[in-house]
């Protein structure tokens, strides 16, 4: 067995990335200004690819509220199309209100918002098991929630920091990777289920409605939990 070399010494992007992780996994507030020291010191392109992949992983693996919501915007049509377009709604929206928060602009409330992002995964649920054709409101209903869901993103983003150097790349590519990992749930889904069974005459009674039932009782879970033990 080769011995360990007791010097060993490591590029300063990858002790960056291993701050960077380490805060990542264990979010501990007291962090954080050493985070965005370390950040200050990246360049603009590392920092950029950093938020990036930050964005992708707060869908995935981390975001199973919002991998629940973009499955049922996608349960109920599973065209590409029409939920394309109800993702680009969705990304605005939470772009919208991610960036006032991340200015200072708004200062939402987690025991406020948290509630709510489990009612509005809830709602589009049952929408899906009560409606059979998808309505040309939806696209106005899913930015409306996808205000409410960018400040989420932002009390996550806010306990990491933005570098005041590429402050506004930063928060750009952050959304850039949460719209990636938006894409990614909705392609895997359509090549899973759509492909296949789309057209069969069982595919609502028997797919749509089972998974949109499992969703939505996830989401009351998750809306009393928030509501009262948190």
């Amino acid at each position: 067995m080769r011995p360990v070399p007791g010097n060993m010494t490591f590029s300063p992007l990858v002790k960056k990335a291993f701050i960077v992780t380490v805060f990542i996994f264990f979010s501990r507030l007291s962090f954080a200004h050493v985070v965005v020291t370390e950040l200050e010191q990246m360049s603009k392109a590392d920092t950029a690819i950093l938020y990036l992949k930050l964005g992708y992983r707060h869908i995935l693996p981390l975001g199973l509220d919002h991998i629940l919501f973009v499955l049922s915007l996608f349960l109920l049509s599973p065209k590409l199309k029409p939920v394309l377009w109800q993702s680009l709604a969705f990304t605005v929206a939470h772009s919208v209100t991610l960036g006032l928060a991340m200015y200072n602009i708004v200062r939402p409330s987690a025991r406020i918002i948290e509630p709510l992002i489990a009612l509005s995964i809830m709602y589009v649920a049952l929408e899906n098991i009560f409606s059979p054709r998808l309505k040309p409101s939806r696209i106005g209903v899913v930015f409306c929630f996808g205000l409410v869901h960018g400040l989420g993103f932002a009390s996550s983003l806010s306990s990491l920091g933005l570098p005041s150097g590429s402050f506004l790349t930063s928060l750009v590519m952050f959304n850039a990777g949460v719209e990636l990992g938006q894409l990614t749930v909705i392609l895997t889904a359509w090549f899973l289920l759509a492909k296949w069974f789309r057209k069969k005459s069982y595919y609502r009674k028997y797919i749509v409605v089972p998974l949109s039932l499992v969703i939505a009782l996830v989401a009351a879970y998750w809306t009393i939990e928030r509501l009262f033990f948190i």
